[in-house]
């Protein structure tokens, strides 16, 4: 049997952050973008309160793993692209990122569909591949 992922939600007032930490590769756009929301060494790390809703979703729409996603009252919990379109981004030092819908085959057989952002290992140092984990940070991935 699996492992259960966790998954985590922050809420204000209009908005609620949800963060899957098992996706995220430590890139730390949030950090960097909205350090009065994101502190690593706070309890809770994740404060949406600290920001506007527009301000949370043009950040959390920037997350190059899909770790942090959001959804407003009334909404369903999944973002929705704005198209079906597929993009590939080769991170300096980093993953390869690919951003759209897509369903990724395992190893075993199984599906998974990705809605969003998908982090791929490029380094080979992953414990969760095919997915980055950031391990190529500890490793000094050049590439």
């Amino acid at each position: 049997m699996g492992e259960r992922e966790i998954i985590k939600e922050y809420s204000n007032e209009e908005l609620t952050v949800v963060w899957k930490p098992k996706l995220c590769i430590h890139a730390a756009v949030c950090v960097k973008t909205l350090p009065d929301v994101y502190d690593p060494e706070g309890k809770p790390w994740i404060t949406p309160e600290n920001a506007s809703a527009d301000a949370l979703r043009a950040q959390i729409d920037k997350c190059p793993s899909g770790a942090l996603s959001y959804y407003t009252k009334g909404e369903k919990k999944e973002n929705k692209m704005s198209d079906n379109s597929t993009k590939v981004e080769v991170a300096a030092n980093g993953p390869l990122l690919v951003h759209g819908i897509l369903e990724v085959k395992n190893t075993d057989g199984s599906l998974e569909n990705k809605k969003r952002t998908t982090a791929f290992c490029r380094c080979g140092a992953s414990t969760n591949k095919p997915y980055c984990d950031g391990s190529h940070n500890e490793i000094g991935f050049e590439g």
